[in-house]
């Protein structure tokens, strides 16, 4: 059974993603840095996989989160509905307090 320990950010809470600026093998998007969205869950704690793609295993693990973005946030000329979002999953040290 999965629980909340270890994480910074609750469901609910909003979240800026950051632009680190790292090169190479990341998993955070470029289209959603600097942009804010909502914590729809947190997924527990993993290694790093922007370490792993370069060989460096076995490190700490961090938190992952479930965060969802407005369609509208991210395209200025998105024409789809309101309700449209996109979900992905980024890891802590991508995210900030919005």
């Amino acid at each position: 059974m999965r629980t909340d320990q270890g994480a910074t950010y609750a469901a609910g809470e909003r979240v800026r993603i950051k632009d680190l600026g790292k090169p190479g093998h990341v998993r955070t998007p470029l289209y959603v840095r600097e942009k804010v969205g909502v914590v729809d869950a947190y997924i527990g704690q993993f290694e790093n996989p922007e370490e792993r793609a370069y060989g460096r295993i076995g490190r700490e693990r961090i938190p992952l989160y479930r965060v969802r973005l407005k369609q509208r946030d991210l395209w200025p000329d998105y024409e789809g509905p309101e309700r449209d979002t996109l979900v992905l999953e980024i890891y802590d040290h991508w995210l900030e307090r919005a």
